[in-house]
């Protein structure tokens, strides 16, 4: 039985595939980028999309410029 808010580590969606095959990330990439993307547009955390803490942040740099330039919402 579970008690409070605590989760266990099944309930993450963690896929590593996202990243598999993946040597950088551009910014120009759209398609690679949605995919780190909620439909609504957020950024996907690291827990669940797998990418430790400097793919994390290369992955939030690129999605930041892309939606600056107008190529993702």
């Amino acid at each position: 039985m579970r008690r409070g808010n605590s989760r266990n580590k099944d309930d993450y969606k963690r896929d590593p595939e996202l990243l598999r095959g993946v040597t950088s990330v551009d910014y120009k990439d759209a398609e690679l980028l949605k995919k780190f993307m909620t439909d609504r547009g957020k950024i996907l955390p690291g827990r669940i999309t797998g990418a430790n803490a400097q793919q994390q942040r290369h992955i939030k740099k690129a999605i930041r410029r892309a939606r600056v330039m107008g190529l993702v919402r």
